[in-house]
């Protein structure tokens, strides 16, 4: 039997709102008894960030936990790190616990990447003679070792995340909790992240992982939990879960239509509104496999642009960018200064597959910059219709499941 390596029991976390943490002197504190008496009581306000969680982590599993901002994701981490006592309830942990929950957790700004470095590894439980032997792979991991003399207030938020999370990796933690800070980082150095935590959980050590990246928690978690309002909402494998999380972003973010009140894109262009709209021009965020999808961007040109292009970035849930399209791809467009102009694409039928779809804005001119640039608008989900295409009864493999055309050349 796998080994239960994390075990959180009824968990709850309270604070008062306003509150904070103060420093007295014993005169401070001796006024403040005398004064007790006289004072004015002001209604004190709570608020749970955490409400009644449970769940196990057995060892080697690398566990992912997605959730809108304030769900309580970082508190929960937070209490599994020690920094913060919970109100109710209990962690129980086995083996020794590596985090990075913030950029620069543990660091010291004054002190250099190398001391910092001997620092961390000796709040870990770390001997010295087991820092050196991990020295020069930390080193390397982080691209900083012309910078590991200097400093680390003197360190750009990349470098210094860099620098943290190859300490906090190499290690050799047994529990491994890592909070949505590779967003710091750039595109490949958050893809050496995600390898070297699929390296620690390989080696039988236990991940967990908080990020809005869907990719990530779909690439690298065993199992994946989704909290709001303090509480978990569902805990089962991550493509189910995401999807779940999907749609209820869906439902709530929008119907259908993004409409900007006096937003300010960029002074020769002002978008107004982006909707999705099925074949009966109804705005509408849900759509059936072998619906056409039209999705149609309002604004008003001030002065006319050469080159000027207007289009967006379809992407699945995970992120994964699907097609880029622009108003001009096929010929070019007039588009009229100081009126409302409406633009259409349409997305043909029977090429979606199952799942929840985002649409990120894009408005440059050719060759010279972004006016406009992955602005994340609307989402709409594509569900399927069991009737046609035919045989697809279930969802088929693939981003997209287009019904491409065969032909019988032996005859």
């Amino acid at each position: 039997m796998v080994e239960t390596v994390i075990k959180v029991e009824n968990l709850g976390k309270r604070y008062r709102i306003g509150e904070k943490e103060k420093y007295l002197t014993m005169r401070d504190k001796l006024a403040g008894i005398a004064k007790a008496p006289f004072r004015k009581r002001s209604k004190k306000e709570f608020i749970w960030a955490l409400k009644d969680v449970s769940f196990e982590v057995k060892r080697g599993e690398v566990v992912g936990i997605i959730g809108p901002n304030g769900a309580g994701k970082t508190t929960l981490l937070k209490i599994h790190s020690r920094i913060t006592e919970p109100t109710t309830g209990k962690v129980t942990l086995k083996g020794r616990v590596a985090s990075l929950l913030e950029v620069g957790t543990g660091f010291h700004p004054e002190l250099t990447g190398r001391e910092n470095i001997y620092l961390n590894g000796s709040i870990l439980g770390m001997t010295r003679k087991e820092i050196n032997r991990k020295f020069s792979e930390i080193v390397e991991f982080s691209g900083v070792e012309k910078f590991l003399d200097t400093p680390v207030k003197r360190y750009s938020s990349g470098m210094y995340v860099r620098l943290a999370f190859a300490v906090a990796a190499h290690l050799d933690p047994e529990i491994l909790i890592v909070d949505e800070v590779l967003a710091v980082g750039d595109a490949e150095f958050q893809q050496k992240c995600l390898g070297k935590m699929r390296d620690v959980a390989k080696g039988g050590r236990t991940v967990i992982f908080v990020s809005h990246n869907m990719g990530a928690i779909s690439s690298l978690c065993h199992r994946c939990m989704q909290v709001n309002e303090g509480s978990i909402v569902k805990i089962g494998l991550p493509n189910i879960i995401i999807q779940n999380y999907n749609k209820l972003k869906v439902n709530k973010e929008n119907l259908g239509e993004m409409v900007f009140k006096n937003k300010i894109f960029n002074q020769a262009i002002n978008v107004m509104a982006i909707r999705t709209l099925n074949k009966n021009n109804v705005i509408t965020s849900g759509f059936k496999s072998d619906d056409e999808i039209i999705i149609e961007i309002e604004f008003i040109l001030k002065t006319s642009i050469k080159y000027l292009r207007i289009g967006y970035d379809l992407k699945s849930s995970d992120e994964t960018l699907i097609l880029r399209t622009f108003h001009n791809d096929i010929k070019e467009m007039k588009i009229q200064t100081g009126v409302i102009n409406k633009i259409r694409s349409y997305i043909p039928k029977n090429i979606l597959n199952t799942g929840i779809y985002y649409l990120d804005l894009n408005i440059g001119v050719h060759k010279k910059g972004w006016l406009v640039h992955n602005l994340r608008t609307l989402s709409f989900h594509v569900v399927l219709n069991s009737i046609n295409p035919r045989y697809i009864i279930t969802k088929r493999p693939g981003v997209i499941v287009p019904m491409l055309k065969w032909k019988n050349i032996t005859i």
